[in-house]
Order: structure tokens, then C-alpha cells, then sequence
């Protein structure tokens, strides 16, 4: 390829342009870390460093020769990507709490195969410790972000899209208080009962202000149009009926008879809060990819997205329902528990049903976007929970109705879901330390307004 006269002053405007945010609201989203575009074979070593505008003017008429080598040659050095380490806490963004809510479902997986098996239940262990650290870790990053950037980190009310991930810090959450029930009592005793019971509720505060707050925001504060829609819409909604799920696992394990049928009904109330708000989400959706067919491939992890609420729905009536019987005879009220046991186990197998529809289609179009390559972004950990809710659930119908059909099933989507996770996984291990990861498309939006102005 040869050098087009004045090809390197353009594509060093270009790359130095979209870096710095000053490219268009829709271009800046597409720069590293939310959009990697496949770069000829003698650039796709630097490709985490360019957007697709870049790579179109890179084939144009330039070479790696007309970026400054300087810039693109630093790889191998942690944070590489950034201009100084306080970019990496200026530029974080709740997108990153997806991570937790992937590792958490996973490791809340591998405990609940058929066979007891101590070494994965081992395994899920390990996973839900470094869960911990990893939310820890994540919750200090953006608590600090909002100390030190304080003007920046709150221009994301105004986000359509980075806005809906604050849905996934409950939701994260939650996985991490499922495993206090599944791994840490078992572990170091029924101390940790009020542990986890203090944290649910701090989950569902947090759940039900996501709930509808950020959906007040898309109505009064946000740009919006059906043709940009993608399941993203679903996050702030789902958190609270995760909530919901998560209730059912430690309400049988409180002491107080009283507080256990506060927690009950409180989950149905947070079921019924979420559930009937994210089905009509994706009628919504449904239309929209009719008319306005696939969104962009930076988006095709969103495509699983759709999966969570059903399975998160499923189970939550599966676990609710199964703890009926017991809280409600307690408080004299032994026919509602049957009736409310009955309606969960087939409002369970439902859902269930309509999750296969959308797991299905998940993997067709997952198929048709893999033809020309996904980008990695921090969007592929939409890959994750959705699938792991949906393998949890049917392992929890294999225990119900003992039929082997769903546990061979749940076996196969936890094993789907391992891997995915290891392939995700690693590819944020590797994007976290080059530091290409960390953007913040907040950031670029208000330096275009600004530059607009």
C-alpha cells in the first residue's frame, strides 16, 4: 500500500481527533473498547488503538507509518492506551459491573450441577471470593471516579446508553449475596444469615430506585428513538426482580417467622415491580427489529440480553413459589402457600418456555453477526448472565420435576456459559491492562456539546 500525499496529516488529525473525544457522539462510542473494527493483517496487532473512522482512513490511504509509532507501539506497558493511571478511574463507567454480574451467575452455576461435585463446587467457591474483590474493586473505582471527576462522572444521567448499566451494580450484587447462602454459610456458619439479609435489602433499595429512576431519565432527560433501541433498556428494570430471586434464597433461612414472610412477600412485590415492565420491553423490541432489523455489531451481545428477565423471571417463581408452603401455613394461610406453590412451578415452566424461544434466536443472530466479525467491547459480558440465569433455572426445573431432560440441558448451558466466560474473561484481562477498556462515552458527548457550542 503506498502513501497517499498528506495521508499521514489526516489519519494523525483523525487518530488524535477520535482520542480525544472530539469526534461525534456516535463515532466517539465506536472507539476502542466499544468498537475494534478488523484492521488489514499488517495493523491487527494495533487495533485496540483505532476506531472504525480511523481504520477507514488507514485503508484510505495510510499505513501504521502514518499514526506516530510512539503512540501505538506502547502495548506491552500496563495502562498503555490511557495518557496517565487517573484515566482508568476518570473514565470508568458502570459498564464494568457487568463483569460481576457474569463471574457471579458462574460461579452460583458450578455449585448447583447434578452429582455434587466438590471440585467444581470448589471452583464456584474460588470464583465467588474473587467476585467479591472484583465488586469491591469496581465499587471503589467509580465511588472515587465520582469524588475526583465529580462533573464528568454525573453527565451520565444524560446517557442512553451508559445510564442503563447502573442496573448491573445490584444486579452484581445480588450474585454475591447468593453465594453468601450457597458457599459462605456452609463455610463459616449461620453468622452470615443477617450478613446477607443486611444486604438484600440494601440490593432491593438500590433495585428499585434503578427501577424507575433511570426509565424517569429516558423520559425527561434522554434522546431516544425506536431505531436505536437495543435489550440494553432491560438492565435498570431486571435489577429488581434479580432482587426478587435472590429473596427466595434466604428467606427460608431466617430465624424470624416474621421476617421471613416480609421477605416473601417483598419478592413478590419486586417480581411484579420488574417482570411485567421488561415483557412489555420486549414487545417493543420485538417491533423494533422487525422494522429496523439488527442493530450494529458493536451491540450483538445485547441480542442475549432479552433471555435474562425470562430466566431471572422462571427462577424467581420457581424459588419464591418453592418457600410459599412453608411462611404461609406459618402465618395461617397454608392454602394460599399450595396455591401460590402451584402457580410459581407453572408460571416457572412457562417462562422457561419463552426463554428457549429467545435463547434460540439469541444464537441465530449471534451466528449471523459472528459472519463478519464482533468487536470486543465490554458488551460481551451480555453473553453471560442471560445465559447463566436461563442454565440455573433449568437446572432448578431438573430438581423439581426430576426429569433428565433439563438437567442434561442445564449441564450443557453451564458448560456453553464456562466458556464463554473464559473467552470474555480474558479478553477484558487483556483490554484492562492496556487500558483500552477504560472510555467513557459520557465524556466524549459532552466534549462534542462543547465543541458544538
Amino acid at each position: 500500500m503506498q502513501d497517499s500525499p498528506g495521508s499521514s496529516s489526516r489519519v494523525e488529525r483523525c487518530f488524535e481527533k477520535c482520542r480525544a473525544g472530539g469526534e461525534s457522539a456516535s463515532r466517539a462510542y465506536l472507539l476502542s473498547g466499544y468498537g475494534i473494527e478488523k484492521l488489514p493483517v499488517f495493523l491487527d496487532k494495533f487495533t485496540p488503538l483505532f476506531c472504525r473512522h480511523c481504520s477507514d482512513e488507514a485503508r484510505r490511504g495510510g499505513t501504521m507509518r502514518d499514526i506516530s509509532l510512539s503512540k501505538v507501539m506502547q502495548g506491552g506497558q500496563p495502562l498503555s492506551a490511557l495518557s496517565n493511571p487517573r484515566e482508568a478511574i476518570r473514565q470508568f463507567t458502570p459498564n464494568w459491573f457487568a463483569a460481576t454480574m457474569g463471574t457471579g451467575i458462574l460461579a452460583l452455576a458450578l455449585g448447583q450441577l447434578p452429582g455434587n461435585i466438590a471440585l467444581l463446587s470448589y471452583a464456584g467457591k474460588a470464583l465467588w471470593l474473587f467476585n467479591i474483590v472484583l465488586f469491591s474493586a469496581f465499587t471503589l473505582m467509580y465511588a472515587a471516579r465520582w469524588v475526583f471527576f465529580f462533573n464528568e462522572a454525573k453527565q451520565i444521567f444524560g446517557h442512553s446508553t451508559v445510564s442503563m448499566f447502573f442496573g448491573t451494580i445490584p444486579m452484581g450484587l445480588a450474585t454475591i449475596i447468593n453465594g453468601l447462602m450457597q458457599y459462605g454459610v456452609p463455610t463459616w456458619g449461620d453468622a452470615l444469615i443477617p450478613l446477607a439479609h443486611g444486604l438484600w435489602w440494601l440490593d432491593v433499595a438500590m433495585a428499585l430506585a434503578c427501577g424507575v429512576l433511570i426509565p424517569f431519565m429516558m423520559f425527561t432527560r434522554q434522546e431516544h428513538s425506536i431505531d436505536q433501541m437495543t435489550a440494553v433498556w432491560l438492565l435498570p428494570v431486571v435489577a429488581a426482580e434479580v432482587a426478587a430471586a435472590s429473596g427466595g434464597v434466604i428467606a427460608p433461612h431466617l430465624a424470624d417467622a416474621s421476617a421471613q414472610f416480609n421477605m416473601l412477600i417483598t419478592s413478590y412485590v419486586l417480581w411484579a415491580y420488574s417482570v411485567p415492565v421488561a415483557l412489555s420491553i420486549l414487545v417493543i423490541l420485538v417491533l423494533r427489529l422487525a422494522l429496523h432489523k439488527l442493530p450494529h455489531e458493536n451491540m450483538a451481545a445485547s441480542s442475549w440480553l432479552s433471555l435474562g428477565p425470562i430466566g431471572t423471571g422462571a427462577l424467581g417463581m420457581l424459588v419464591i413459589g418453592g418457600d410459599a408452603p412453608a411462611i404461609f401455613a406459618a402465618h395461617g394461610m397454608a392454602n394460599a402457600g399450595a396455591v401460590a406453590a402451584g402457580i410459581g412451578l407453572i408460571a416457572g415452566i412457562l417462562f422457561w418456555g419463552l426463554g428457549l424461544w429467545w435463547m434460540l434466536l439469541a444464537l441465530l443472530i449471534t451466528a449471523r453477526y459472528a459472519k463478519g466479525g464482533i468487536p470486543f467491547n465490554l458488551g460481551w459480558w451480555g453473553f453471560t448472565f442471560p445465559l447463566g440465569v436461563y442454565a440455573v433455572t433449568t437446572l432448578k426445573l431438573g430438581v423439581i420435576l426430576d426429569l433428565a431432560f433439563f438437567n442434561v440441558l442445564g449441564v450443557i448451558l453451564v458448560l456453553m456459559l464456562t466458556v464463554m466466560w473464559l473467552v470474555v474473561a480474558a479478553k477484558t484481562t487483556i483490554g484492562a491492562y492496556r487500558g483500552n477498556l477504560f472510555v467513557s462515552p459520557c465524556i466524549a458527548s459532552l466534549k462534542a456539546k462543547q465543541a458544538q457550542r
